[in-house]
């Protein structure tokens, strides 16, 4: 299957795993509106809503940058009726904005408390609300969170709660809304990294430009998320995936095309349970070994 002229809506694409999934979709020939706040470009982060509008354009799709604060339910319905209006409707929406602060509970601010929940969990929700009425209309809608599976263990609270529970927050939107728009045909799934991603936050937030040598490249979220856009909505709806074992349910073998660098262990991420193993004959070692 292909995406050619189907619509997505995608929240933070004007870089790192938003921007590489709106690029998969491109080559495909589809239209991406690309919601973020970044109009002018940040002293720090590379890319704003113009340069990801380019660089798909430039891969074969249709861009809409849109400025959009995820936070903001007027920015945000506006942006959607906006894609909408463009495209013709709505196919797709992939909730990937996030904020993170990896900080114990004394030593969080209730701004930054604030801005993850209203990020990751309440614009999730929001984003989602308003693109439901469209997606009622596509052929075969998805709802894509970047969030992981709802693994209850303590482990994973301790030293973010605040966190934790704004990113759960994300799981819980497709674990409810999943069952909520069954008979709909929308499908709500899940997909999370199994180790660390090269993006802006493991080089300024997390591990440093040593740390990125440890990560995959986001291309393996873009892969997998197209393969997850081309199965049934109405089969394939409220799973939990971790990137490399959905990509190898679906045939792929090679995973160190996805290195950064192939002498490097890879850095395992946040949240991924004991019970979700690589897949077999992936290992996290460097690849030489």
């Amino acid at each position: 299957m292909s995406l050619k002229g189907k619509t997505l809506f995608i929240t933070g694409a004007s870089r790192g795993i938003g921007l590489a999934i709106a690029l998969r979709a491109a080559k495909d020939g589809a239209n991406i509106a690309i919601a973020a706040k970044t109009a002018q470009p940040h002293p720090k982060l590379p890319g704003t809503i113009y340069t990801a509008a380019e660089e798909i354009e430039n891969a074969g799709g249709r861009a809409l940058p849109v400025v959009c604060d995820i936070r903001d339910e007027a920015q945000v319905a506006s942006a959607v009726e906006q894609c909408a209006a463009k495209f013709g409707g709505i196919d797709i929406c992939v909730n990937n904005a996030s904020a993170i602060q990896l900080t114990g509970t004394l030593e969080t601010d209730m701004k930054r408390y604030d801005l993850m929940q209203g990020v990751n969990a309440r614009g999730t929700f929001v984003t989602t609300k308003y693109c439901i009425p469209h997606l009622k209309r596509a052929a075969n809608p998805h709802v894509l969170m970047l969030s992981p599976p709802l693994d209850m263990n303590a482990r994973w609270f301790a030293g973010h709660t605040a966190y934790t529970m704004a990113k759960y927050g994300m799981s819980m939107c497709v674990l409810g809304m999943a069952a909520e728009f069954k008979d709909a045909g929308i499908a709500f799934n899940a997909l999370w990294p199994r180790t660390g991603i090269a993006t802006a936050a493991i080089r300024f937030a997390l591990a440093g430009d040593e740390g990125m040598k440890h990560c995959r490249t986001a291309d393996i979220l873009a892969d997998a998320a197209h393969m997850i856009f081309e199965k049934p909505a109405r089969e394939f709806t409220g799973n939990f995936l971790i990137d490399d074992t959905f990509l190898a349910q679906n045939g792929v073998k090679d995973f160190d095309r996805y290195r950064v660098d192939p002498g490097k262990d890879l850095m395992p991420d946040f949240f991924v349970p004991d019970w979700m193993p690589p897949p077999p004959g992936v290992s996290l070692k460097a690849a030489s070994r």
